[in-house]
C-alpha cells in the first residue's frame, strides 16, 4: 500500500495513473464526492482482488473516510493521494490504516516540466521558476511566461473557496516580498496561530514554494491592477505600522514595484535617510516617490541637496509650497551652490539672510569677501559644533592665519565625526588648506586634503575639489609631476566655477614653471573664463596671483587691474590685517617681476616693508618681505651673491621654492661675475625641482620621486651617514644649504619621521 502527498498541482493524480497503470491487475477508483455506494465499491474490490485508488482523500467525508480505513485494514489493497496537511481526525484514521510507503511529490526539474508544455529546452529553467517545479502550474504558462486563462480561472476558483482572510493573505503574499511573521500577521489581520493556519492552507492549495508565493501563481492572484495596489499598500502600511527599518521596508516595496501613497512616504524617507551618504542612490530614491505620487514639493529639499553634493543642477524653486523647515533647507543649498560656482559675495548673503545655521555657513565668505565685522557677528549664532568651529577658525584667520590652521584641523576632525546635516560651502579642510598654504604650512595643507579625500567630507561634488587643490598644494612646493598626476583627472567643462578656477591655476602654475608658453596659452582660455564668471576670494589669493602673473606674461591685462582692485577691497574691508596684505602685495611684486619693472618692483617692495612687523606674519610672509627688497636692485642690476642667496634660501624653507629659484635665476643673468653668475644659476636650479614631463596618456613623470640630480647626490650622502657640514664640504656647499635640501627631500617624498625618510630614500634611490 502506497501513500501518495503532495500540494495542489504536484500531480497526484498523474501519478495515481502511474500506479494503477503498473499494478498489473483490476483498479478502482474513489474521486470525492463519491459517485455510487462506497461501501458496494470497496465489497466488489475486495471480492475480485482490486486496487483501490483514493484521489483526493483530504476532500472525502468523514463517514467515507471512516469506510475506507476498515477496508484498508481488512486487506483491501489501497492507494491514496492528499496534500501534505491531516486536517481531520478521519484522514489521519485512513493514513495510518493504508501505512505501507509514503511516496512525498517533490517539485520537478526544469528538464522534466518542459515534458507537459511546448516550451524548449532552453526555457527549462526559466519554467521552473515560474511554475514552482508544479506541472499543473507549468502546463498553465503561456509560451510568454504569463499563467494562460485556464490557470487564471483555476487560481481564482480556489481564491473564492477559501476563508476571506486566507484569500486575503494571499494577495498580500503575492506581492512577493520576504515580510516577517510580524508584518505579515499586521497586514492580513491575523494573529499569530491564524497566521500558521492560513500559510499551511494556501501551501497545500499549491499557491506557495516554501512561504513565498509561486511567480505564475502571484500573478494569477493580483491579476487586476487595482487588487494589486491593493495588496502593495496594505503590505507598505504594515512595514510602516511594526517598525521596520526605512531602508528595508523602502527595498522591500521597491523590489514589489509598489507605487502607492505608503510606499511614496517610504521612498521618501529613504531618500532623506541618506541623502549626505549616497546622494547619488538618493536621487534614484526621490525619483521613485515622485514616481509613486509623492508631491514634488515635498522631495525639493531633498533632492536639492543629493543634487549639490553630486555637483549637479539644482532647483531650488520645485520647493514653493513647500514647509518652512524645507524652505530653509533650500535656501542653505542654494547659498551653498553660489559657493562651488566661485559666487562668494552671493553665498555670504544667501547663507546669512537663512535660518540656523545658514549664518554661521556664510561666515567664510562673509571674511573671504571682506567683512569681518559680520563674520564675527555671524560666527556667535547658534549651530552645530562643526560649524561652530569652522566658522570661529575662519574668524581667526583674519588676523592670524597660522593660529588659524589647527582650529581649522579641529574643525575638520568634528566635522569627519559628526557631519552636520547640510551641503556644506567648501569643507573645513579646503579652507584650511588655503590658509595653510598662506601661513607657509604646507604640509598642514596636504594633511587636510588627503585626509579629506580619505574621508569622503563634503560629498562626491567636493572630490574634484580636494583633488584639484592637492595639486596645487604639490605645485607649490614643487612637487610638479604629482600635480599633474592630479591635473588631469577632471577635464574643465565638468567643474563648477570654483573648481575651474583652481584647474586653470594649477595649469597656468604648471606652464609657467616648466617654461611652456604654448600651454600657458592653452591655460589662459580657461583663466579668463574662470576670473569673468568668479568673484574674487580672498582664500584664493595665492590662485589669483598665479593667474595674475599668466595674464602679464601673455599680454591680457584687462583681468589684473578689477582683480587686484577686489582683493584691496577685501583685505581693507578685514581691517588690513598684515598677512593679507602681503600676500596681496606679494601679487604686486610677481607682477613687476613678469615685466622686468624694476621701479614698480621698488614700489612694491617699499608697501611690503612697511608690514614687517605687523602682527599675524608667519616666517612665510616675512621671507616674502625680505625677497622684495632684493628684487628691485636684481630687476636694476644691483646684484649681492651672498644676499641674494640667503633671501633665496629663506623663501625656498618657506616652502616657495619657484619663486627662490626665479630670485636666484634673475641675479645670475643680471651680474657682471661670472663665477657668481655661475654660482647663482646651479644654485637655481638646486632650487628648482625635476622639470615637468606630460607623457602622450597625461602623466606627469619624473625621475627618482622628483628630486633633482644635486637632491640625488644629498640623498646618497644622508645615506651614507654624512652630516650636513661633510656633505657640505664634499659639495663645496654650505651646511645650510645642505639642510635645505634634506628639508626639500623630505617633503617631496611625504617622510615625516626619520625612520620613514630613510626608508623612503633606500626605495627611491633603489638601495638596500
Amino acid at each position: 500500500m502506497t501513500v501518495v502527498v503532495g500540494v495542489d498541482g504536484a500531480g497526484r493524480t498523474h501519478r495515481l495513473d502511474q500506479i494503477a497503470a503498473g499494478a498489473g491487475g483490476p483498479a478502482v477508483r474513489v474521486n470525492p464526492p463519491a459517485t455510487e455506494d462506497l461501501a458496494d465499491l470497496l465489497n466488489r474490490a475486495e471480492a475480485d482482488g482490486s486496487l483501490v485508488l483514493v484521489d483526493d482523500a483530504h476532500r472525502l467525508a468523514p463517514d467515507e473516510l471512516t469506510a475506507l480505513a476498515a477496508a484498508a485494514r481488512r486487506g483491501v489493497p489501497m492507494v491514496i493521494a492528499r496534500r501534505p496537511t491531516i486536517d481531520s481526525p478521519g484522514l489521519a484514521e485512513l493514513d495510518e490504516a493504508v501505512g505501507g510507503r509514503v511516496e512525498q511529490l517533490a517539485p520537478l526539474d526544469g528538464p522534466t516540466l518542459v515534458g507537459f508544455t511546448g516550451w524548449t529546452p532552453n526555457q527549462s529553467g526559466a519554467l521552473a521558476e515560474a511554475s514552482g517545479g508544479l506541472p499543473a502550474i507549468a502546463a498553465g504558462l503561456e509560451p510568454s511566461g504569463s499563467p494562460s486563462p485556464s490557470l487564471i480561472a483555476r487560481v481564482q476558483r480556489r481564491l473564492a473557496v477559501l476563508d476571506p482572510r486566507t484569500a486575503g493573505l494571499a494577495r498580500l503574499l503575492a506581492v512577493r516580498l520576504d515580510l516577517d511573521d510580524r508584518t505579515l500577521a499586521e497586514a492580513a489581520g491575523l494573529d499569530r496561530g491564524p497566521l500558521a493556519e492560513a500559510l499551511r492552507t494556501l501551501h497545500d492549495n499549491g499557491f506557495l514554494a516554501g512561504e513565498v508565493m509561486i511567480p505564475a501563481v502571484a500573478e494569477a492572484v493580483l491579476r487586476e491592477p487595482a487588487e494589486r495596489r491593493r495588496a502593495q499598500e496594505a503590505v507598505a502600511r504594515a512595514l510602516v505600522e511594526t517598525g521596520a527599518d526605512v531602508m528595508v521596508a523602502a527595498a522591500q516595496l521597491r523590489a514589489a514595484r509598489a507605487r502607492t501613497p505608503t510606499a511614496a512616504d517610504a521612498y521618501r524617507a529613504a531618500g532623506d535617510r541618506i541623502r549626505f551618504e549616497d546622494p547619488a542612490a538618493a536621487i534614484v530614491w526621490y525619483d521613485d516617490a515622485l514616481e509613486a505620487g509623492c508631491d514634488a514639493a515635498a522631495l525639493a529639499a531633498g533632492r536639492a541637496e543629493a543634487a549639490a553634493l553630486l555637483g549637479l543642477r539644482v532647483d531650488t524653486g520645485a520647493g514653493r509650497g513647500a514647509p518652512a523647515a524645507d524652505a530653509a533647507r533650500l535656501a542653505h543649498v542654494e547659498g551653498a551652490v553660489e559657493a562651488h560656482h566661485g559666487r562668494a559675495g552671493r553665498s555670504a548673503e544667501a547663507l546669512a539672510a537663512a535660518g540656523e545655521p545658514g549664518p554661521l555657513l556664510a561666515v567664510p565668505s562673509l571674511v573671504a569677501t571682506g567683512r569681518a565685522d559680520r563674520a564675527r557677528a555671524a560666527a556667535e549664532t547658534p549651530g552645530p559644533p562643526a560649524l561652530r568651529r569652522l566658522a570661529e577658525a575662519a574668524v581667526r584667520a583674519v588676523t592670524d592665519p597660522a593660529a588659524a590652521v589647527p582650529r581649522f584641523i579641529e574643525a575638520a576632525e568634528v566635522t569627519e565625526g559628526a557631519p552636520p546635516a547640510v551641503v556644506l560651502p567648501d569643507t573645513p579642510n579646503a579652507l584650511g588648506a588655503l590658509v595653510a598654504l598662506v601661513a607657509g604650512d604646507a604640509a598642514s595643507a596636504e594633511h587636510l586634503v588627503e585626509r579629506a579625500l580619505s574621508s569622503g567630507i563634503g560629498g562626491p561634488t567636493a572630490v574634484a575639489r580636494h583633488r584639484l587643490l592637492l595639486a596645487w598644494v604639490r605645485l607649490r612646493i614643487g612637487r610638479y609631476d604629482t600635480a599633474v598626476a592630479e591635473l588631469v583627472r577632471y577635464p574643465a567643462e565638468r567643474l563648477p566655477g570654483r573648481e575651474r578656477l583652481l584647474l586653470a591655476a594649477v595649469s597656468a602654475g604648471l606652464a609657467r614653471r616648466s617654461g611652456d608658453v604654448g600651454r600657458l596659452r592653452d591655460a589662459w582660455a580657461g583663466v579668463e573664463q574662470a576670473l569673468a564668471r568668479q568673484e574674487v576670494d580672498l582664500f584664493a589669493v595665492e590662485q589669483l596671483e598665479e593667474l595674475a602673473v599668466a595674464a602679464t606674461r601673455l599680454r591680457q591685462p584687462a583681468r589684473v587691474g578689477p582683480m587686484l582692485a577686489a582683493l584691496d577691497g577685501a583685505v581693507a574691508g578685514l581691517g588690513g590685517p598684515a598677512a593679507w596684505s602681503v600676500a596681496v602685495g606679494w601679487i604686486r611684486l610677481q607682477l613687476a617681476v613678469a615685466t622686468e619693472d624694476a621701479g614698480a618692483a621698488d614700489q612694491a617692495a617699499g608697501h611690503l616693508s612697511a608690514l614687517e612687523r605687523g602682527d599675524g606674519l608667519a616666517e612665510r610672509q616675512r621671507a616674502q618681505v625680505a625677497a622684495a627688497g632684493f628684487w628691485g636692485r636684481i630687476l636694476a642690476g644691483e646684484v649681492d651673491p651672498d644676499a641674494v642667496t640667503a633671501v633665496a634660501d629663506r623663501l625656498a624653507l618657506a616652502e616657495l621654492p619657484w619663486e627662490a629659484s626665479r630670485l636666484v635665476g634673475q641675479a645670475a643673468i643680471r651680474t657682471g661675475d661670472p663665477a657668481a653668475a655661475r654660482r647663482l644659476l646651479e644654485r637655481a636650479r638646486e632650487l628648482s625641482s625635476a622639470e615637468v614631463v606630460v607623457s602622450a596618456e597625461g602623466r606627469g613623470e619624473t625621475q627618482r620621486g622628483g628630486l633633482s640630480e644635486r637632491e640625488v647626490e644629498v640623498a646618497r650622502m644622508v645615506l651614507a651617514g654624512g652630516t650636513y657640514r661633510e656633505i657640505g664640504g664634499r659639495l663645496f656647499i654650505s651646511p645650510k644649504t645642505v639642510e635645505h635640501h634634506v628639508a626639500r627631500i623630505r617633503t617631496k617624498l611625504g617622510a615625516t619621521t626619520r625612520a620613514e625618510f630613510v626608508a623612503a630614500l633606500r626605495d627611491v634611490l633603489g638601495e638596500a
